[in-house]
């Protein structure tokens, strides 16, 4: 019988943020976000810990400030997945979730599906989600990136376009359209060879680097859920999360 795999929750977490600085901070309803996304991913059944890596002080501080677990990572990565793969490397597990530090609202089912793709099929190295989505603002919004993927549910491509992309530029009726939700699983051996690899060309032409993957011959399995977290760019993504704690707290 295969022993159970031993799966941990990493938050990649970086101070600066062009749009909305030291946003990791900022205080939702008396909670810095930091804190509120690692609550909500704490909860996941299938994690046997969850740590922050960060490459400020400052975050470490607050993140122990409320008893979770922290490490600096260096300054000079260039993606939540290599400060990931740092924090990896001195850990003894199977698989690693990579859940974005700037979700806030982040559920648990979510952090447990992804890692669910991994511990169902043996053959992917890597896995993430997505939701289904008819609002064209979304699918014709460059920020929201698009995912398909074949009928064994691993991804074919990702792109900032709308995708399946038809020859008039107006979408298909009858078409399934995926948006993309940030969080990855990772085989742990996976990740740590992942982020040596160079740069893929399609990885640099729609500055997405899950593409480096698929450029390099390996397999991505996509998991289709119904909801997804609002992760926070701007200060009126930050808002607009405040509300939403706001009324739940108050319902």
């Amino acid at each position: 019988m295969m022993s159970k795999p031993r799966i941990v929750g990493i938050i990649p977490a970086r101070y600066e943020s062009g749009r909305l600085p030291a946003k990791l901070l900022a205080d939702i309803c008396g909670k810095p976000m930091i804190q509120r996304t690692y609550e909500g991913a704490a909860k996941a059944s299938l994690l046997s810990g969850l740590i922050v890596g960060a490459d400020d002080q400052r975050i470490i501080d607050a993140v122990q400030s409320f008893g979770g677990k922290a490490v600096i990572t260096s300054t000079s990565h260039r993606s939540g997945t290599e400060r990931c793969a740092e924090v990896a490397a001195d850990l003894d597990c199977d698989i690693i979730v990579n859940v974005q530090g700037d979700e806030p609202l982040i559920q648990a089912e979510v952090v447990d599906e992804a890692a669910r793709l991994l511990i169902e099929d043996p053959l992917p190295e890597m896995a993430t989600l997505a939701s289904k989505t008819d609002i064209e603002d979304e699918l014709f919004d460059r920020s929201v990136v698009k995912v398909v993927f074949d009928v064994k549910g691993y991804a074919l491509y990702f792109s900032r376009a709308p995708i399946p992309h038809s020859k008039t530029g107006v979408l298909k009726r009858g078409i399934d359209y995926y948006r993309h939700i940030g969080i990855y699983a990772y085989r742990r051996d996976f990740l740590l060879h992942y982020v040596n690899l160079p740069r893929s060309d399609l990885e640099t032409a729609e500055e997405l680097e899950q593409l480096r993957a698929l450029d390099n011959g390996y397999q991505i399995k996509v998991g289709v859920v119904e909801h997804y977290s609002l992760n926070v760019d701007t200060p009126e993504h930050l808002e607009k999360v405040r509300k939403i704690v706001w009324q739940n707290s108050s319902s």
